[in-house]
């Protein structure tokens, strides 16, 4: 395909996948001009996009059947591998020449098995996981992570662009993954100090808020302290990016880690930390809610704090 072929114009999108995140990102392609075609688990979450005059399909692969470049964006790997190489996924109804873009968080090594698969049909897969939670799919300032054939993924510029205010080409199919395992390092790190310095600043008896814009535009500050640190400040559960996903996404980092030799123990308190968010019922909770298990460690009930 050529780079014009991308316009809205030329091609039709597919999309699978309208959670907290997909739906936001659909909708920034259509606000872009182009037609779409979309899939979702749950039919009721994509009520807005078919309002807003995309078409249903009833499943992934008639998705593809009626797409030139199809994005999906889901889970779990086992639900990557389901709606792209299952029975009914995207893989087994795109025509020759068409595109398959994967964006869940998932296994490098499934990215690359895509890829591999993909070429066999004469299909081109890319992976591309994003960051920036439900914010920035909302302000379409997602950072887009991508691995595959470069030509490719820069003839996809228009859709980057709709959908994030930052995207890099990493390498071949699997470096995306790879880079967004790069991130969730450091975002399940930075959530810790985050959830740390708050309970400090409520046991040393500081106004939370006045806590929070002293420290806020030094050298303390980060995108999870500044967009985050106020939900946890007002109790504000709702997620962003959910509990459960997060444990998900550091379980694939602990075993990369391991294929590589490598020791993360820093991946491996936060993930235990989660865990333990989630056994207390906070896994479809977002990440900030980790603000409770550290809590909890202390006798406090950050729920009824004073």
């Amino acid at each position: 395909m050529s780079k014009q072929c991308f316009s809205p114009e030329e091609i039709h999108l597919g999309w699978i996948g309208t959670g907290v995140m997909g739906g936001s990102m659909c909708r920034h392609l259509m606000e872009t001009g182009y037609s779409v075609t979309l899939y979702s688990r749950t039919r009721s979450k994509a009520e807005p996009l078919l309002a807003a005059g995309a078409k249903w399909a009833d499943s992934p692969r008639a998705v593809a059947e009626a797409s030139h470049v199809v994005f999906s964006i889901v889970g779990h790997p086992a639900d990557v591998r389901e709606v792209i190489l299952g029975e009914k996924g995207a893989l087994a109804g795109l025509a020759s020449g068409g595109v398959l873009v994967e964006m869940t968080t998932s296994l490098p090594s499934l990215a690359v098995e895509i890829a591999e698969l993909a070429l066999e049909r004469e299909v081109i897969a890319i992976d591309a996981p994003v960051s920036g939670g439900d914010v920035g799919a909302k302000n379409g300032t997602l950072s887009i992570m991508i691995g595959g054939d470069r030509p490719t993924v820069e003839s996809l510029q228009p859709c980057w662009d709709a959908m994030g205010s930052n995207w890099v080409w990493q390498g071949p199919a699997g470096a995306g993954q790879h880079t967004k395992i790069v991130n969730q390092t450091l975002v399940a790190a930075g959530m810790i100090g985050v959830c740390e310095a708050l309970l400090y600043a409520y046991k040393a008896g500081l106004n939370l808020d006045s806590a929070f814009k002293a420290v806020a535009t030094g050298a303390a500050g980060s995108w999870a302290f500044s967009n985050l640190g106020p939900r946890i400040i007002a109790g504000d559960d709702a997620p962003g990016f959910f509990i459960e996903h997060l444990i998900k996404d550091l379980g694939i980092v602990l075993a990369e880690a391991e294929a590589l030799q490598l020791k993360l123990p820093g991946v491996e308190l936060a993930r235990d930390l989660y865990n333990r968010a989630a056994e207390a019922g906070h896994g479809r909770s977002g990440t900030q809610a980790l603000i409770h298990a550290l809590a909890n460690i202390s006798g406090i009930d950050w729920s009824n704090r004073d």
